[in-house]
């Protein structure tokens, strides 16, 4: 299903102005308590944030936000200290002694564009700076609900998360995982992000448990349809229409759902995992329209 202009323009308008707020702050200005940011270093974590993308991530941090009615502002800085720990984890993905690629979103990747050591100290300062952006007093939250936000981002983030599912990726390489094993892999690698930024809303917006949970199931769903989705691209996309390298996985001989069920069988899947996301959308009502199409879009992307 192609998502609707207006659907396609609110991405747009998230993105630009998620673009705008990560471009200020990474400004050569130093901070209070900083000493001074390094020239070089500083273009590289420009090179690997400011290269453009969907900006998916805050887009669900605004949304999900929007729909319990909590604060706007905040709900941008969120998203733009999650873009920075997904764009760190891109940085060092892209490394040799990880995946090796060459290109990011159509570019040179950052130690391709500079060199290894910097692309490691590039990552290394986007992962620490998100956690700066949140607790900073420019975030308009009390510090209750920035603890909580600092808490379940860094347990989405480190060794219990998506760090955790980049090692499990590596260990793949040399054993392949059954089933069970890659849909945790999976569940680390991306889907503890795309978790975070929607459970993300309810803690801006100081909303109730069941909100949170409800959120956070819903993170779990479409976190679960982005992977297949991608697995999906790896097999039939062109590296041009993605902007990186394409059909890895197969080479290196990892375990996908796509390679073990089928191309058939993860197009059914993605109908499914998007009518449970729906269905946990269901007491919102009208309010949570862009949500589902943002389901929708996840499943059915093309890059």
């Amino acid at each position: 299903m192609k998502e609707t202009p207006s659907f396609s323009a609110h991405l747009k308008a998230n993105a630009f102005a998620v673009e705008e707020l990560l471009s200020a702050l990474l400004g050569p200005a130093v901070g209070a308590d900083e000493i001074a940011r390094p020239a070089n270093l500083l273009a590289a974590m420009r090179h690997g944030v400011l290269n453009g993308g969907k900006r998916l991530r805050p887009f669900l941090v605004s949304e999900c936000t929007a729909l319990l009615e909590g604060d706007a502002d905040a709900a941008l800085r969120v998203g733009a200290a999650l873009e920075c720990v997904h764009c760190y984890s891109l940085v060092h993905d892209d490394l040799p002694a990880m995946d090796d690629d060459d290109m990011r979103r159509g570019q040179p990747t950052v130690h391709i564009a500079f060199d290894e050591a910097t692309a490691i100290l590039a990552g290394d300062s986007l992962l620490t700076f998100a956690f700066d952006i949140i607790a900073a007093p420019e975030t308009p939250l009390p510090d209750r609900q920035k603890t909580a936000l600092i808490l379940a981002l860094a347990r989405a983030s480190g060794h219990g998360g998506m760090a955790g599912g980049q090692a499990l990726d590596l260990a793949a390489e040399k054993r392949a995982p059954g089933e069970a094993g890659i849909v945790t892999l999976q569940a680390m690698k991306t889907g503890a992000l795309i978790r975070f930024a929607c459970e993300a809303g309810a803690v801006i917006a100081d909303a109730s448990d069941e909100d949170r949970r409800r959120l956070r199931a819903f993170g779990e769903k479409i976190g679960l349809a982005f992977q297949l989705a991608d697995d999906l691209l790896d097999l039939t996309a062109d590296a041009e229409a993605m902007g990186k390298a394409t059909g890895k996985d197969a080479a290196r001989g990892k375990g996908t759902l796509v390679a073990l069920h089928g191309q058939a069988w993860a197009e059914r899947e993605l109908e499914e995992l998007v009518a449970q996301a729906e269905n946990l959308l269901q007491p919102y009502g009208a309010r949570s329209a862009i949500l589902v199409e943002t389901a929708r879009f996840i499943a059915n992307r093309r890059s």
